[in-house]
């Protein structure tokens, strides 16, 4: 019998990080008990609510702050990483309660430093390298945040034992990027979180929120590469031609929320925009499915959740179509250029007017949303397991 660890190193501030790792707890979950033993530590307690009926071993994993300093010292002088990992075993709590349980393998699906500072076979996902083609952006391009990233992906493409990634795009990013060979990259393509699978209104949800009768929804922390501003010029652009369109934006205060704030208030349109700031997990299925249509005028991939969690509900999308976007949604989105105002009010006039067309995406999202959701992701990350364990 295989015993698999999952390591949790993300709360539910991370997004589309934390909504990935919901998705691998529901997959290692699912490993037959018969052929597999699951032990899963997290260090953020938002944790326990989402484990707390699970099968299988879960332990807080308790993470000292004082070992980030030794880890940033370690980094500032480029200390061999070999040698850490065996003082680590040796001082630090965390690394030594990963050790003993004494795992085949260990997932880190938060392209966590823990799956290199641990002395653990290791499976370890990297999301996007995003610092490296599109380093225009502050918060990846910042320059102790792009060293931290740098050394961060170098490591784990020198010590895992498989690197897990979401597109064929982002396996070709890593190759090239760190030259790790391909045989010990897999794809796993995200889905949407479990939450998105409830169908009930949320209690109380209408009072929480007052909402347009009809709206363009952007589900986006506020950072630089989201792209906001340039969707509220698409809304600038429109509000003469469609005086009714409305535009609810969603997420937490980021480093270009007051830019943005500015934006709306010069182009006057505190009328056409509502901001709910954070909303939660159990809201957002209710969000979606009131919404005209997504639109995700983004510029980081490879992929991104909102348009499967769309998908999954019959909301229709419009996308930037960068890099992995196209393979993700196929023909059940519509694509644009995310440095261009014209195409994304092109966008959003068509799905704003067009109600053929909005019905269309909506059937063909729910199509692709079946092709391939939890159970598939399921069994493809078992397979992935079974791959490194027999290497």
């Amino acid at each position: 019998m295989r015993k698999i660890g999952l390591y949790l190193g993300v709360d539910p501030s991370a997004g589309g990080m934390y909504q990935y790792n919901l998705a691998v707890v529901d997959a290692v979950s699912a490993l037959p008990q018969d052929q597999y033993r699951v032990v899963i530590a997290y260090s953020s307690p938002a944790w326990a609510r989402e484990l707390h009926d699970l099968d299988g071993k879960v332990v807080p994993a308790h993470y000292r702050l004082w070992r980030r300093f030794f880890w940033k010292v370690w980094r500032m002088f480029d200390l061999p990483v070999a040698a850490a990992r065996t003082l680590s075993s040796y001082f630090d709590p965390l690394v030594r309660s990963l050790q003993k349980e004494q795992c085949d393998l260990w997932i880190f699906p938060s392209q966590d430093t823990l799956s290199f500072q641990a002395a653990v076979p290791a499976l370890s996902a990297i999301h996007d390298l995003m610092h490296r083609y599109e380093r225009r952006f502050p918060e990846v391009s910042e320059q102790s945040i792009y060293r931290h990233r740098e050394w961060t992906f170098r490591n784990i493409c020198s010590w895992a034992c498989g690197i897990l990634v979401d597109s064929a795009i982002g396996k070709q990013q890593v190759m090239e990027s760190y030259g790790r060979t391909g045989e010990r990259i897999f794809v796993l393509p995200y889905v949407p979180p479990r939450y998105m699978h409830v169908q009930k209104v949320p209690d109380g949800f209408d009072a929480r929120y007052t909402l347009p009768d009809k709206f363009i929804l952007y589900p986006a922390h506020f950072w630089e590469h989201k792209n906001h501003k340039r969707l509220i010029g698409a809304i600038g652009l429109l509000k003469d031609v469609l005086p009714d369109m409305r535009l609810v934006l969603v997420g937490s205060a980021k480093n270009c929320y007051w830019s943005a704030i500015d934006e709306i208030q010069r182009l006057k349109l505190e009328k056409e925009i509502v901001i709910l700031g954070h909303v939660s997990d159990t809201d957002m299925p209710e969000l979606y499915r009131r919404a005209r249509a997504l639109v995700m005028p983004t510029h980081f991939g490879p992929t991104n959740i909102p348009p499967l969690e769309a998908f999954l509900v019959g909301c229709p999308v419009a996308v930037s179509g960068i890099y992995g976007t196209p393979e993700q949604v196929g023909d059940a989105a519509l694509l644009f250029d995310p440095e261009s105002v014209e195409e994304i009010a092109q966008c959003i006039e068509r799905l704003w007017t067009d109600d053929a067309l909005c019905d269309m995406l909506a059937a063909q999202g729910k199509q692709r949303a079946a092709a391939w959701g939890q159970e598939r992701f399921n069994a493809r990350l078992r397979e992935i397991i079974d791959v490194v364990l027999c290497s």
